[in-house]
């Protein structure tokens, strides 16, 4: 009888009662309290810039939400709005900095309002969003991200350009208490007045220029106070492969490295790693923009795969990183997404070429076939060696030529490059190269470089290709005819070639009976390929009649696929975001930077002219 009248009353509850009482779901508290201190954080900017906004509805709004910082009028309410929007984006990545923050700024704010406005309604709602924030503290336990002291001049530059756009706002949102008729130069030479806490050029009438002259002093002071904090704050690199690391890679990479072509790129030395509780499997990774971007499939066991996945994703959690995997295969992708509950995507294409059936003869040849003809008869030949079997000289010829020839500064690769050459830890990688007879040089006139990197013990995987911009187009598919022959003689087996993205949609797009999406899908890649390597890598690779094996992107959720593609892109190197040296490095005379991909590395026209 009890729980029939239990019930009853439970039934006279609405539902939407019930939901409000018991508050939101834990795991959606940090994107709700973020979002919400965005919203405050740009009404109490409106507030302080506009004097109309001020005297409007919406500043009673104002007033009464968490962050509005009572009479010091335009001044406070811009600092509040500034450091709360600064804040958001932590509280919504469970940063445990950005809660200790917000649990010291609310209560002031509360504070406040209490003390200078009297607004109850202000000090219920700040008490209440601290409330929420206590009491789903654990919801915000991410450790910090990998930083540097460049932040603190990256915080310059952007709150300086910030402030001073806002700045300029201030100046000119009171036109009817301005005296005459100032210039923008005025304007801005009062801004920059402003900002050190002087007075500048521009009069105002009335108590217009305390405000003014409060709001510009705020930003100064904001913009002086974050760069310091950024600049004495703790150091936390970026993990990097340490020499235990490396040599239990190698271990492990002996043991399994023919399941993947991409194995050997893991020792790249600025990648972290997470090995699994047995030590049989490991994942590496490196961390862009808050993503966690592993690459390739996991190296070891199988069977150990799972451990080192899971080490992987409690790394990720213990950051709030976005984790995400580019370019595993088929197996590698169905073990990810068992065992984690991602999703995967087809990414593109790898070329592999089996060497026992690769020939120069048929038709399908023929324009391979001449090219590497023509190329010999203008008096070029070429050698393919192991990395051990070359003298020191040549390879530190080799390392330079690479260096002089790489097309951009920034250095590029990351998923298909190791970022060295002629390491003597990497003896067993390839070395292909195009020379023309020199009298004055032993090793002749060095015009082309290939470089590959172990795949196992019978297979090898491209990893580099250069070449001097004089030399005759057509040299790329010299070197890998003549890799490609010279195979047997290294007991190569099976050689991996370029990844080509979307390589899939676009051979079915260019096929008779393609419907109007796939048409449409191909033409924007061809679209995208004056700018990325995208039809041309495909019909590169194609010449040499390759297998193509799928290659898959791993990721949580379809709204990180854009944040994934852009970290993506800037660990390749494709998008540089790092700032500007002030003193650019001079050209190494022994030790050359490292090198990169042929995707990264090549212009697009060379692969044209080829």
């Amino acid at each position: 009888m009890s729980a029939t009248v239990d019930e009853d009353k439970s039934g006279l509850v609405p539902d939407w009662v019930r939901r409000v009482l018991r508050g939101p779901r834990p795991e959606a508290v940090p994107s709700l309290v973020g979002t919400a201190c965005t919203l405050v954080g740009l009404i109490d900017i409106a507030a302080g810039v506009f004097p109309r906004f001020r005297h409007s509805r919406m500043h009673s709004l104002a007033e009464v939400l968490p962050g509005a910082t009572g009479p010091f009028a335009a001044a406070l309410s811009l600092s509040a709005g500034v450091l709360l929007l600064l804040l958001a984006h932590g509280l919504k990545r469970h940063k445990r900095r950005a809660w200790r923050a917000a649990v010291i700024l609310l209560p002031a704010g509360a504070v406040g309002q209490f003390v200078y406005r009297h607004s109850i309604i202000g000090v219920l709602l700040s008490l209440a969003l601290l409330t929420l924030l206590v009491r789903h503290r654990s919801e915000f336990a991410a450790l910090p991200d990998p930083r540097s002291r460049w932040k603190a001049l990256a915080n310059f530059i952007l709150m300086g350009a910030g402030s001073l756009s806002l700045g300029l706002v201030i100046v000119s949102a009171h036109p009817d208490n301005v005296v005459g008729s100032p210039s923008l130069t005025d304007r801005l030479e009062h801004v920059l007045y402003g900002l050190f806490g002087f007075e500048g050029p521009v009069d105002y009438a009335d108590r217009v220029s305390w405000t003014v002259g409060y709001s510009l002093g705020a930003l100064g002071l904001l913009t002086a106070v974050t760069t310091i904090y950024f600049a004495f704050r703790p150091e936390h690199p970026a993990a990097r492969l340490t020499e235990d690391d490396e040599r239990r890679l190698r271990d492990l990479l002996a043991r399994h490295g023919s399941r993947d072509s991409l194995g050997h790129f893991a020792l790249r030395r600025d990648k972290g790693v997470v090995f699994s509780p047995s030590g049989k499997a490991a994942v590496c990774y490196r961390v862009v923009s808050g993503v966690m971007l592993a690459s390739g499939d996991p190296i070891g066991d199988v069977e150990a795969w799972p451990g080192a996945i899971e080490r992987f994703m409690d790394e990720a959690k213990a950051h709030s990183w976005t984790p995400a995997v580019m370019g595993c295969s088929e197996t590698g992708g169905e073990v990810w997404t068992r065992e984690t509950g991602l999703d995967a995507l087809e990414l593109g294409d790898e070329a592999v070429v089996d060497v026992a059936d690769f020939s120069l003869t048929g038709r399908a040849m023929r324009n391979v076939r001449q090219m590497v003809k023509r190329i010999e008869r203008n008096g070029y030949e070429t050698r393919v060696r192991r990395v051990r079997d070359i003298s020191d000289e040549e390879l530190e010829q080799i390392r330079l030529a690479a260096a002089d020839w790489r097309g951009t500064d920034t250095e590029r690769g990351f998923s298909m490059a190791l970022g060295r050459i002629g390491d003597p830890s990497d003896g067993d990688a390839v070395i292909a190269t195009a020379h023309k007879a020199d009298a004055e040089s032993p090793y002749g006139d060095l015009k082309a470089i290939i470089h590959f990197v172990p795949w196992g013990t019978d297979g090898m995987s491209l990893e580099l290709m250069r070449r001097d911009r004089s030399a005759d187009p057509g040299m790329n598919e010299l070197l890998i005819v003549a890799s490609l022959q010279a195979s047997p003689g290294l007991k190569i087996e099976r050689v991996s070639l370029n990844f080509a993205m979307f390589r899939s949609a676009l051979a079915r797009g260019e096929k008779i009976g393609a419907g109007p999406v796939l048409r449409m899908w191909r033409g924007l890649l061809v679209f995208l390929s004056r700018w990325f390597q995208i039809e041309s890598l495909y019909k590169f690779n194609a010449k040499f009649q390759p297998r193509w094996e799928p290659r898959f992107v791993v990721f949580r959720n379809t709204r990180d696929l854009p944040r994934i593609g852009f970290a993506a892109m800037q660990a390749e190197g494709f998008v540089n975001v790092a700032l500007p040296r002030l003193f650019p490095r001079r050209r190494p005379t022994r030790q050359p930077r490292p090198c990169a991909h042929i995707t990264r590395s090549q212009p697009e026209r060379e692969i044209r002219a080829a």
